[in-house]
This record gives C-alpha cells, sequence and structure tokens, in this order.
C-alpha cells in the first residue's frame, strides 16, 4: 500500500529560496560552471535506492546521501508524487519502475526489445527453456526483455531485475565482446548488487579471454544451484555486444523428451546470429 510522506518538524529552504532550485553559478579559470542543487538532491536520492532493494527509512535515507532530513523532505515527496518512488506501511522509500519505463521509451531500446520479442519467442519454443535479453546499464546488467518455457514449469528472471556484471555469464559476454576502452570503463563504473561474489581480476581476466575465444559463456549458476546459463552476445553496428541471450538451462530427467545441452547452445547461437543482424552487425563473433 502506498503511503504519501509525512513533513519533518523542521524543513529548509535552499538558500537562494524557491526550494533551492535556481542555479548557482561560479566561476573556475575562466570556465562558468553551473549546479542545480535541488536535482542533486533527487539524483542523490534516485541512485541511493536503485543500490538498495529493501529502500530506506527518510533518516536512513538521508544518512545514505549525507544530507539533514529536511534537505531532502522535499525533494522525496516530489518524486514520490511523480511515481518514481513509493511509501510503505514501514515509512520505507524504494523505487518504481518509472525510470524503467522512460528507459524504454528510448527509440534504440525499444527498437532492440521489438526486434528481439519474436527471436525470443521462437528460442523458448524450440529449447523449451525460458530465456532473456540483458544489457549493460550503469554498472550493472539489467534484464530488458523475457519469454517463458512453453512447458509446464519454467525458470526465468522478472524483466527489469539487475543482476551482477563480474559472476554473471551474461555481465561476461557483455564484458567480453567490447574493445578494451569500453570494457575499463564498464569495469570502473561497476556496482555490486546484492549477493553478487567477489571476483579476482585476474581470473575475471581469464573467463572473458576464454569467452572470447569459444564466442559464448556456458557455466554453471553463481547464484543458483542445477542451472547452466547459456549467453551468447548481441552484435550492434560497431560490432561489439549491445544485449546478450541468455538460457537459464535446466535439465529434464524425465522420460520427456527435450533438447540437450548442446542443442540449446546451438539454438541460442542461431536466435543471436539473427538478432545481431537485424541490429546492423557486419559479422557474427568475428574474435571466435
Amino acid at each position: 500500500m502506498k503511503r504519501a510522506a509525512t513533513a519533518p518538524e523542521e524543513e529548509q529552504q535552499g538558500p537562494q529560496g524557491q526550494d533551492g532550485l535556481e542555479e548557482a553559478v561560479t566561476e573556475g579559470e575562466g570556465a562558468l560552471r553551473y549546479a542545480a542543487p535541488a536535482l542533486e538532491k533527487g539524483l542523490d536520492i534516485l541512485e541511493a535506492l536503485a543500490d538498495s532493494p529493501s529502500g530506506y527509512t527518510l533518516n536512513e535515507l538521508a544518512q545514505k546521501v549525507g544530507r539533514k532530513v529536511s534537505e531532502i523532505f522535499r525533494m522525496a515527496v516530489t518524486l514520490q508524487r511523480r511515481g518514481f518512488v513509493q511509501v510503505d506501511e514501514n515509512d520505507r522509500y524504494t523505487l518504481t519502475l518509472r525510470m524503467f519505463e522512460l528507459a524504454h521509451r528510448q527509440q534504440p531500446l525499444k527498437s532492440l526489445v521489438s526486434a528481439a520479442l519474436p527471436l525470443l519467442r521462437e528460442l523458448a519454443n524450440r529449447a523449451r527453456q525460458s530465456c532473456h535479453l540483458a544489457m549493460y546499464q550503469g554498472g550493472r546488467v539489467v534484464v530488458i526483455a523475457q519469454v517463458e518455457s512453453p512447458e509446464r514449469w519454467s525458470f526465468g528472471l522478472k524483466v527489469g531485475v539487475v543482476m551482477g556484471l563480474t559472476d554473471t555469464s551474461s555481465g561476461h559476454v557483455l564484458l567480453a565482446f567490447r574493445d578494451e576502452i569500453d570494457r575499463a570503463r564498464m569495469l570502473r563504473a561497476h556496482i555490486g548488487v546484492e549477493g553478487e561474489l567477489d571476483m579476482d581480476p585476474g581470473q575475471l581476466f581469464s573467463i572473458l579471454q576464454e569467452v572470447r575465444e569459444r564466442g559464448y559463456s556456458a557455466m554453471p549458476s553463481k547464484q543458483t544451484r542445477g542451472i547452466t546459463n547459456i549467453a551468447f552476445p548481441v552484435m550492434g553496428a560497431a560490432d561489439h555486444a549491445i544485449a546478450s541471450i541468455n538460457v537459464p538451462y535446466i535439465e529434464r530427467i524425465d522420460q520427456k523428451s527435450a533438447p540437450d545441452v548442446t542443442q540449446v547452445r546451438e539454438i541460442v547461437d542461431n536466435i543471436a546470429a539473427r538478432l545481431s543482424a537485424l541490429m546492423g552487425a557486419s559479422g557474427y563473433n568475428d574474435n571466435e
């Protein structure tokens, strides 16, 4: 149940009035630099909440962003009113999917998802497994599309879920099929997610080299026992990975006939190559 936030006993306006919305201008070595204090507060709040699946109370949120409660209250209320955050019965603030919805309005992302969904459905039907499409975003991996297995049971990840960059097959594919400059930038921006395992840089380098040589990642899940993750890159016009297609493979042990892990890997390869062609890639897995 969503609740309206209640005001703290003390409120402060920005030093320039109107809730600090005016731009503060400072000069430095002949260059003008502009600051928007209220916007900074809002972005601090959104970034802090993005790192916490359980959210924060207003006091905890103020401590997290290094500000007083009275400094962030108006911004928190505004973000709630605009639908970016919500408040539960325990007065804990959490993010809604509003930013994710906005991201999906971007034409490149809409085009990718629109082109991918029919192929993901084909993949699920041919492999008899669930599958998802993921991409790098802000130091993590986010699921942007998902199709469930047609079987009576399935295992899959929800759209909007964030995953680790360094301990998942999707993350390995997204890192492996970028140039060194992009890869370094992605790793510098890396933000750990809940439960993400520490990865030794040398070990990660070896894994990424192996993924590049094979053209894909296939490894037991480091999050769920009994799952083998099979991930292939979706290449873009610049011939680097723009997304990854992942199948969290579950082996059947009853009498039902189903594609084995080798067959599923071949299916994923085929689907990823076709999606890459739609995205303008001039070649596929040239690193093989």
